[in-house]
């Protein structure tokens, strides 16, 4: 297990500086096994020297890139697979370790429909991103295609969206893709307020 202080969602790309040695250790374990690891997120504590507190939801990671960097360290590149849940936190030896099981998203339709939905969250990511733009911050491209599929495109909205971990994780455990997609609009309705406020500001 890798605890962050950010959260990985299924299908995102993580890159990651490994330098600590437990973390070292849990590369090298990783690359001679499936190259997969859990990520979840640290709700308090810091990442580096152990100690924190760990969420128990978070999403099974897979290596696609390594680079060995001098002094033993690592550039790795891994992406999202999909969501896990921690059933039993066990002894770091040396690393943080865990059973987990796989948690899929609880079937039923999308609350208000999946194209509604799906239609006013992109129309409100681009909304979004037109005013991070304007101010200067960092934006997702304002022609953003989430795809049709709700689940996917609820974590790549999630992704792109301006929003801090807590309100991420919140999303990464909602039972369903349409409850993710109903939170995600009033999350961005926020932001979007947010960001009008500050470009109105004097």
């Amino acid at each position: 297990m890798f605890p962050l202080g950010s959260v990985l969602l299924p299908g995102v790309v993580l890159p990651l500086h490994v330098f600590e040695p437990r973390y070292r250790a849990l590369v090298r374990d990783c690359l001679a096994g499936d190259r997969s690891f859990g990520v979840v997120l640290i709700e308090r504590g810091s990442e580096v020297g152990g100690g924190d507190v760990r969420t128990d939801a978070g999403t099974l990671a897979r290596i696609v890139r390594v680079d060995e960097l001098p002094g033993d360290r690592y550039a790795l590149v891994a992406v999202g697979l999909h969501r896990i849940r921690v059933t039993r936190w066990l002894p770091d030896d040396p690393y943080p370790r865990a059973e987990v099981e796989p948690w899929p998203d609880e079937p039923g339709p999308a609350a208000g429909g999946d194209g509604a939905a799906l239609a006013e969250v992109t129309a409100l990511l681009r909304r979004a991103a037109a005013l991070r733009a304007e101010l200067g911050e960092p934006a997702p491209p304002l022609d953003v295609d989430l795809g049709e599929d709700p689940v996917v495109a609820g974590y790549r909205a999630a992704a792109l969206s301006p929003l801090g971990p807590a309100d991420r994780h919140e999303l990464l455990c909602a039972a369903t893709a349409g409850a993710r997609l109903d939170r995600l609009r009033e999350l961005l309705r926020d932001q979007i307020e947010l960001l009008e406020a500050r470009l109105a500001a004097p």
